[in-house]
């Protein structure tokens, strides 16, 4: 048997799956998010571990013969977020997560010094790990200087599970001090915000062993004491190995509160200017780019609560047919944006309403919306270099086959369904547990889900598609130019 354990903002999830990859339960822990300042998010890690616990109590007690069975486990997590240990390996203070945005004009210095880009392949943004700790050098001092190891969410999970400093490639592009294309840390990263490699954690591949989980804990699991922990991989990208968007040209579209069109590369292929991230993948000698809207889902909730309707009330209404775009056009920065424009200012707009456009227009145009801004980060990862015949649709907002239609359509390519199934982050790392333990070659083990169905782009539409995207595109930079 193999445990996945994902680190989540809103929970740690368990999950088992057995040596043939078949789900035997999953459990959850809760985790609560602290916000003492707007633009600020934290979580106290103590909490990761009592979450942990919590999950894995559950799953023992519904599967204790399979669970004393586990020989690897997997980690998955939360990205980018800022653990700051002491030298006893002592909490300094909560954790930053990936979504808090003091650190923006720290940022901004870091991304200033071209290396930065040079050697990471990405934008110095707000959310990332680097500018954290050039906040708390700038505003606690006290605790900079105790700081002796920083570890990103999971590997802290990682470090109590094995009493080890490990982390993997893919978790680590996104701190903004790895050198992606060599997949190692930066010296002169590090230097840049008063750091060593002595800071940092060792790297090993998401599919390699990243340590041994301590006696005591296997001991009082009823596990056996050679139980091994994987290097794990971030959440994304221990999605796609859930998924099996491992190989070059394969790629999914996520519709949850955000949106993320993900693709797997097997080179680097950077492309900084536009906001695609170039991460590494956790497999070996494997990239992956990724292209994120900061609104998907999020924006018909919002309208949902603007008009007192059910999000399923809102798109029922637009029946089971696509239709061609009206003269409404929505742009879904209720956030601001990440690809391709890197606008935190930004904000969403309506434009063309009149007298007419009642709630089934507005909804038509915010599925349109968020299409037409998915559509903008695949041209993003076209000039970045990579093509992309088709996609597989995860996420809530996958149920909406009309959206499905819509992405379809302004993406002018199939949107595949997966059977159903669970096919995320927890399961991904599961499956890093399996390769770890056995020494399995990970492409045959990360395979994709049947497909259950095919949306196919609406042919009839191009062209009323191509003409409402040309719009969506123009309007960016006139709305940008009165309101930020």
């Amino acid at each position: 048997m193999y445990l996945g354990l994902d680190l989540g903002t809103s929970g740690v999830k368990a999950l088992l799956i057995d040596g043939s990859q078949s789900v035997l339960g999953s459990a959850n822990g809760h985790l609560d998010v602290s916000r003492p300042h707007p633009g600020w998010s934290e979580q106290d890690p103590a909490n990761w571990i009592r979450a942990t616990e919590e999950a894995i109590a559950a799953l023992r007690s519904a599967h204790p013969v399979e669970f004393a069975a586990v020989r690897g486990i997997g980690l998955s997590g939360q990205m980018h977020g800022a653990t700051l240990l002491d030298a006893s390996d002592a909490v300094l203070r909560p954790c930053i997560l990936w979504n808090d945005t003091r650190s923006h004009a720290e940022a901004a210095r870091l991304d200033a010094d071209p290396r930065f880009r040079a050697i990471t392949g990405n934008i110095v943004f707000p959310g990332f790990t680097a500018p954290k700790l050039a906040w708390v050098k700038a505003n606690e001092p006290a605790i900079f200087s105790r700081v002796a190891k920083v570890l990103l969410p999971k590997d802290f999970l990682r470090l109590w599970l094995t009493g080890e400093h490990i982390s993997e490639m893919s978790d680590s592009a996104g701190t903004a001090w790895l050198d992606v294309a060599a997949r190692r840390w930066s010296a002169d990263l590090l230097a840049a915000t008063d750091l060593g490699e002595e800071h940092m954690p060792a790297l090993v591949e998401g599919t390699a062993v990243g340590g041994t989980l301590r006696g005591a804990l296997a001991s009082a699991w009823g596990l056996s004491s050679d139980v091994v922990v994987a290097g794990g991989a971030g959440d994304n990208a221990a999605s796609a190995c859930g998924m099996g968007t491992v190989g070059q040209g394969h790629a999914f579209v996520s519709l949850g509160t955000s949106g993320v069109l993900f693709a797997a590369t097997d080179s680097y292929l950077p492309n900084p200017e536009s906001a695609v991230h170039t991460f590494c993948h956790a497999l070996p000698a494997t990239w992956h780019q990724m292209g994120v809207i900061l609104s998907a889902t999020d924006c018909l909730n919002w309208l949902s609560g603007v008009t007192g309707k059910s999000a399923a009330d809102l798109t029922g209404s637009l029946g089971e047919t696509l239709k061609a775009p009206t003269n409404v056009t929505f742009l879904p920065y209720l956030s601001g944006e990440r690809t391709p424009h890197n606008d935190a200012a930004i904000r969403g707009a309506f434009v063309g309403l009149g007298h007419e456009s009642g709630p089934a227009v507005m909804t038509q145009a915010v599925l349109e919306g968020v299409a037409f801004a998915l559509a903008d980060n695949l041209a993003a990862l076209k000039a970045a270099g990579t093509t992309l015949e088709r996609v597989t649709a995860i996420g809530g907002g996958s149920r909406s086959r009309l959206w499905l239609k819509a992405i379809a359509t302004a993406l002018r390519m199939p949107v595949d369904l997966p059977a159903d199934g669970d096919f995320g982050a927890a399961f991904g790392a599961a499956r890093l547990g399996l390769i770890a333990a056995t020494g399995a070659d990970p492409l045959p083990v990360c395979t994709a889900p049947a497909t259950a169905e095919t949306i196919e782009p609406d042919a009839g539409l191009e062209a009323a598609y191509a003409d409402a995207y040309g719009r969506f595109r123009a309007l960016y930079p006139a709305i940008r130019a009165v309101t930020t």
